[in-house]
């Protein structure tokens, strides 16, 4: 894994067709990568059923977060957890713009899609200053790819508040610095998804949910590549 880690980004940089993304044989599938490597990548396999928290020694179906506080999503999808490769790989689409990882990060959302897609499809919006710097939304490139994969429509959001980085906040950090960040201007369907690439505490879907819920949403959910284990942040 830590080999897969340090040679990804030099994989998309010269960009390789017919080879897997983690191993560099040539018995990768079309979509990226071979049977051997797939298996291999940190699945979230047992995990909460409301924020994807993975679950380790838990009893039950949701983390003591969700239980206490329970978020306005219903239902999270993230297949993978934020660590090795993946990490590299979200690290090269969301930083570097890479087109190569970001299909492979949309492959690996498809292999294992939400069994309830809803209505539609919203990815988390971006203030648009903060888009220009880094050249594009990364949740919006994702929506736009798994949107037509999946025949769902799109839905936009606004992003109306300068957010500084989330990295080092917490939990509760989190959803103060989202208040009032996101609106929704058009009428909504009664089920929608909100599209990421990662999860982390949960405090945006979180946000996003109360204001489509607000706006006429019946139920919210979140399909994101990756989650980040709440003890790591």
């Amino acid at each position: 894994m830590n080999t897969w880690a340090q040679t990804l980004s030099r994989w998309f940089k010269l960009g390789v067709p017919g080879y897997c993304a983690f191993c560099f044989s040539a018995r990768a599938c079309d979509a990226g990568w071979c049977d051997e490597c797939f298996a291999l990548l940190p699945w979230n396999d047992r995990h909460c059923e409301q924020c994807a928290e993975p679950l380790v020694g838990h009893v039950g179906y949701r983390c003591g977060h969700c239980v206490a506080e329970p978020p306005d999503f219903t239902a999270t999808t993230a297949a993978l957890c934020y660590q090795g490769p993946v990490t590299s790989l979200v690290h090269d689409f969301k930083f570097h713009g890479s087109p190569r990882a970001g299909m492979l990060l949309a492959e690996l959302m498809l292999s294992r899609r939400p069994a309830l897609l809803g209505d539609a499809l919203l990815a988390v919006p971006m203030y648009p200053g903060r888009a220009k710097t880094r050249g594009f939304n990364q949740a919006q490139w994702l929506a736009e790819r798994l949107g037509a994969r999946t025949h769902k429509p799109l839905l936009q959001a606004r992003c109306v508040k300068h957010l500084p980085s989330q990295r080092v906040l917490n939990r509760r950090e989190r959803q103060r610095n989202l208040a009032g960040a996101f609106v929704v201007s058009a009428p909504v369907p009664g089920h929608i998804t909100i599209i990421d690439d990662v999860v982390t505490t949960g405090a945006t879907g979180h946000a996003l949910a109360s204001v489509l819920l607000t706006n006429g949403a019946q139920r919210v959910d979140i399909w994101a590549a990756a989650r980040t284990p709440l003890q790591k942040n």
